[in-house]
This record gives structure tokens, sequence and C-alpha cells, in this order.
């Protein structure tokens, strides 16, 4: 069996472009509740796990955007249940599953990716939200803008027409982004973690030299001295993502968000990133959606809509499995259902 999976340092696994399965994000998560631990799969295949305690000596296992596998659906299936396997041998004995974030798709509008098979059962809810859009870097501006919708052309150069001036901020400026992402979670109704996460996300990336290039951008839309916009940008070798963003309710017709995300685009062309990774749209144009504007704000900006299987299992106890799965299902109830739609 560790001829098929191997247990190596999370340093060993560094060198990756989709940020949720590197080294990295492994440490980042470990300050937070959860224990890394890495792999190589056939000593080629990085593979990261996150293992999450719960109460009564009880665990599950989480991978995120992961693993990289084959292009065909059969293949990846056949492979991940062969990881599933062999991963099981290396958790907790109380682990009761293993939860996948699936990394491959379909590419276009609505369509969706095929089901797995038994014994892998759809999870209650995703923890990553399966369809996003990808923005090829590789093109020209004039053709990154060209590939826009005509509608998110006028409102950057509307923003450009207001005055909004675009800036780079550090770490220093978190507490006006953050008091900023709080006034737009409550707006939208999000849940969002603590400052205190989001400053890790720059202290880590700042501790951690050498290997793939990897930095995290904040970029902060003004109009004068009046903060707008912002959002936070992580370059990761040749992929750029957008993490999070958050704007003011005051002057929202000067449509900061637009440029501060056109200038994101920018900068990450600049450090010399192919993709960037809008991380995230409602899987189709629905006006019913409470996230239909976002959904309309990331396709605007062009690029490929991905739509992923979304989050799998691979039960390792049937009973209690039955029981994380029913209550899991209540809470996917009670924030899909009451909270996003509470007036």
């Amino acid at each position: 069996m560790s001829d098929f999976l191997t247990p190596v340092p999370l340093e060993s696994i560094d060198e990756h472009d989709v940020l949720l399965q590197t080294g990295y994000w492994g440490r980042f998560k470990s300050l937070f509740g959860w224990e890394a631990s890495s792999y190589l799969v056939n000593d080629e295949l990085p593979l990261l796990t996150l293992t999450r305690k719960l109460a009564l000596g009880l665990s599950l296992c989480y991978v995120p955007h992961g693993p990289l596998v084959a292009s065909r659906m059969n293949q990846n299936e056949y492979y991940l249940s062969s990881i599933s396997k062999h991963l099981a041998t290396y958790l907790p004995k109380g682990c009761i599953f293993i939860r996948y974030d699936l990394p491959w798709g379909v590419e276009g509008a609505q369509r969706r990716p095929g089901d797995l098979k038994p014994p892998f059962r759809r999870a209650p809810m995703d923890i990553q939200p399966p369809s996003t859009v990808v923005i090829d870097l590789t093109k020209s501006e004039d053709e990154l803008l060209g590939a826009m919708k005509a509608k998110t052309r006028y409102n950057i150069r509307l923003a450009e027409r207001k005055g909004v001036e675009v800036r780079e901020g550090g770490i220093e400026d978190l507490d006006r982004w953050y008091s900023m992402y709080r006034e737009t979670a409550a707006r939208d109704r999000i849940t969002i973690h603590s400052k205190q996460y989001y400053a890790t996300l720059f202290e880590l990336s700042e501790k951690m030299a050498g290997g793939v290039h990897r930095e995290v951008r904040l970029l902060l839309g003004y109009a004068g001295e009046e903060l707008l916009a912002g959002i936070i940008v992580m370059i990761n070798g040749a992929r750029a993502t957008y993490l999070y963003g958050a704007s003011s309710n005051e002057k929202r017709n000067f449509m900061a968000s637009y440029l501060v995300q056109w200038q994101g685009i920018l900068l990450a062309k600049a450090r010399g990133c192919r993709l960037y990774d809008l991380f995230g749209i409602p899987f189709d144009d629905n006006p019913d959606d409470p996230m239909h504007g976002l959904y309309r704000f990331k396709t605007g900006l062009g690029g490929i809509i991905l739509n992923r299987p979304g989050s799998w299992d691979y039960p390792l106890s049937h009973p209690l499995y039955a029981v994380y799965r029913g209550l899991e299902a209540m809470r996917r109830k009670y924030y899909k259902e009451f909270r996003k739609r509470a007036s």
C-alpha cells in the first residue's frame, strides 16, 4: 500500500498551481483546527488532506480540490476509489468519511458533470463552490476587455470617470477592509471568518520563502480617501485566485468593484499568471438565486464557466455517516432556505 500512497512532508507538495492542494494551504488550515497531511500517489501525484476532530473521538477527512488525476470521468473515478482505500489506512480509527471537493469538471454554462457511482455519495452540502469562471490571462489586455460583456466594460470605464483609484494595500489595511467585509456580509447574508483568518493569509505567505511564486495581494478602490471596494487575490504559480471581495454600501453607483477586479486581473497578468480563477458562482443565471448578482458580475468579466461535480463522500463507517449526513442536511436547509432568504 505504501508504494501506491506515500506520506511526505508538506513542503514537498508546495510546487502546485492548485492553491487548495499546496503545502501552504495545509499550513494555513492547520492554524484553524485542521490537521494537514500530504502524500504522493504513485510517487508523483501530490495529495493534501485535512482531518478535523469531531466529538466522541470521531473525525472527518477533507480533500480540497483534489486529487488531480486523469482527464476522463471513468478514469478519475477508478483512481479516486483506489486513493480512498489506501488513504483510509492512514486515517484515525474514528474517521467517519472522506470528502472530496473534486477539481475536474466540464466547461460551458449549464453543463453538469456526471455523478460518481457508489460507494461515493453526493454530500448534502458543498464546501467549495462547484462552479467558477476562469479567465485566460495569456490574452492581450484588449482581448480581455473584448471578452467581457458590454455592461462590464462600461462599468469599468464609469468607475474611472467617477475618479475611483485602485491602490495596493497591505496587512496594515486589513482593519478597514474587514470592516467593509462585515458590511458586505450583512448585506448579502454570507458567513465570514474572523479578521485573524484573513491576516494569517498574509503573514504565512511572507514567512514561506522559495519554491513556487506565491503572494497575497489586497487591492483597494477609493473615491478620494473613502474606501468603496477591496479584494484579496492570491498569486500561486501560474494561477491567480480571487479569494474574497468587499464593497461599501455607499456610492455603489461609482462601480468601484468592477475597476478593482479589472486591476486584479491586470496584476495577475503582470505577475506571469496564465489563469485567473474567480472562485465561485451559482450554477446558472437564475434571478431567484440569492447570489444571482454575483453570477452576473463574474460572468460579465469574460472567461470560461467551469462546472465541477461538487463535494462527494467516501463513507468509512456507514451508520455514523448516515447520522452525520442527516445533521448536515438540516444545517444546509437552514443556510440555503432560511438564512439566505430571511428579510
